[in-house]
């Protein structure tokens, strides 16, 4: 039996936008060195903190709990920059500074945006400013931004304090005022 490869890649823009992206983020066809690549990724991720402990369990437990931070905020725009806004228009953002979108900022504001300050400092500015695109677009920042819309399904505006913390901790890459 010979193996059966399939690629995706998604675009929230168009269909050409999924195929620059599968062009620019799986161009070939190596599986191995595909799994390769993401085990080194997710490894050089996770070692970012080292716990000590003899209880298996609760190594694992931790180390979940970290990956799960890895995968979420997900980055929404397009390999050339495109993404579509919170006015459902297609907007080209740059290359250099990707946009982001899951920001469940009811759950995350306590704990989770703090650790990436931490973990994933680099990512932190491309975050506020995906929230600040946001209030641009509709007047107000995030509440519970999902996938170019606001679900609006919490109170309040966690996006302060998210941005409030960066702000304390000096950290550069967006606008404070």
């Amino acid at each position: 039996a010979q193996p059966l490869y399939v690629k995706v890649a998604l675009s929230v823009v168009d269909p050409e936008g999924a195929e620059k992206n599968l062009e620019t983020e799986l161009p070939g066809w190596d599986f191995d060195k595909v799994r390769k690549d993401a085990r080194q990724a997710w490894n050089q991720y996770l070692s970012k903190i080292d716990i000590t402990t003899s209880d298996k369990e609760d190594k694992t437990i931790f180390y979940t709990a970290l990956y799960h931070t890895g995968i979420s905020p997900n980055l929404f725009s397009d390999a050339d920059g495109r993404y579509l806004g919170m006015d459902l228009e297609v907007h080209q953002g740059d290359t250099v500074n990707p946009v982001y979108t899951v920001f469940s900022l009811w759950d995350t504001y306590r704990a989770a945006h703090p650790l990436y300050t931490l973990v994933q400092p680099e990512r932190v500015p491309d975050f506020i400013n995906s929230m600040l695109a946001i209030y641009e677009q509709q007047g107000r920042l995030p509440v519970w931004h999902l996938y170019g819309s606001d679900t609006n399904e919490m109170i309040g505006i966690q996006s302060v304090p998210v941005i409030a913390d960066a702000i304390l901790k000096n950290m550069k890459g967006f606008n404070y005022e």
